[in-house]
């Protein structure tokens, strides 16, 4: 009787401690988030892209339960940053906020990162209408009357170039319509809107939520939403079918990326926590004010942001390949 019991007893602890590394596994899984995450941030202080980032990680933290920490690292149109989440250790501590400037038209920066295969898409935070506007003495309400008066100004009416969309969008009117503006390369979008303000540059295409404070105020005129559609947070603005030049598209938006081999247990928290954002009254009359469309409920999956990241690239990298754009 004591050699069974003694032989149970064994078995007993035998098992327990065979299952010990799989419960612990278990726990820590479970454990997910339990220290501050980093949203870093491509671009310095102040901008969209960092609105939004402090917008979400506000909502996002008490459903997390830890506190998330905004860590901007300018440069290189975002490469930096790109770099240094990149190399960050793939637990779901390090993410950053991508938009179509950074995964996408970052191609125009000699990268030490691979923007296929580097990262692991989180979810799809929202879609940004892209606007070009006038100074406000423009003589020109629209695309058509934008193209009719650079056709009497060839050469003359210039469009800052901060960043590859908008240089993109100067090509393709040009491309579209064959009217000929003057690109003007800025390092960034405050320079080119205090130009723009003071009427020194004719022309800029930025996302809304950096322009559309000023077109309120009356300081710039907006001409047209580079959409195929109208933008739900700005249905007044007319798009680019609509203005007098079909086709005139130039793409913006937002989403959450983390390092490749980040564990699905921490994606899937992270996702979670950000459509629940997303789904909070506050959050979304703050994007409306943003001139910023949150994206559809089946767009903000992590797969949902793998593919359209992939639609995104297979879209534009031909184009700016073929258009031989680079980084000024």
């Amino acid at each position: 009787m004591k050699m069974y019991l003694a032989r149970r007893n064994f078995l007993q602890l035998t098992a327990a401690a065979t299952a010990m590394p799989a419960a612990a596994r278990r726990a820590h899984a479970q454990a997910y988030p339990s220290r501050s995450i980093t949203i870093v941030v491509p671009f310095p202080p102040g901008g969209s892209t960092d609105v939004v980032a402090r917008i979400m990680a506000e909502h996002m933290r008490p459903l997390l339960g830890q506190a998330i920490v905004i860590e901007n690292v300018g440069g290189a149109g975002g490469s930096i940053a790109l770099g240094r989440v990149a190399r960050a250790s793939p637990d779901g501590y390090t993410i950053d906020l991508g938009q179509w400037d950074t995964h996408v038209g970052g191609i125009i920066y000699a990268l030490n990162v691979d923007l296929e295969r580097d990262f692991e898409p989180i979810g799809l935070i929202s879609i940004n209408p892209q606007l070009m506007v006038g100074r406000k003495t423009l003589p020109a309400d629209d695309l058509k009357g934008l193209v009719a008066f650079i056709r009497a100004n060839p050469g003359k009416v210039t469009l800052v170039s901060q960043t590859a969309a908008a240089q993109l969008s100067g090509l393709m009117l040009q491309r579209l319509t064959g009217a000929e503006v003057a690109l003007i390369p800025y390092r960034g979008a405050g320079p080119a809107l205090t130009d723009l303000l003071s009427g020194q540059v004719d022309l800029m295409v930025a996302q809304a939520a950096v322009l559309m404070p000023h077109v309120r105020a009356g300081a710039v005129k907006a001409i047209a939403n580079l959409s195929p559609r109208r933008s739900e947070a700005l249905p007044d603005i007319a798009t680019s079918d609509e203005s007098g030049v079909a086709g005139l598209y130039a793409s913006g938006w937002f989403g959450f990326f983390a390092p490749r081999g980040t564990p699905k247990a921490a994606i899937t928290a992270l996702n979670g926590a950000m459509r629940q954002a997303l789904r909070e009254q506050a959050v979304r009359a703050r994007f409306t004010e943003l001139g910023l469309d949150i994206a559809a409920p089946e767009q903000q999956s992590a797969e949902a942001l793998a593919a359209f990241h992939k639609a995104e690239t297979e879209k534009w990298w031909p184009i700016i390949r073929s258009a031989n754009v680079k980084a000024e």
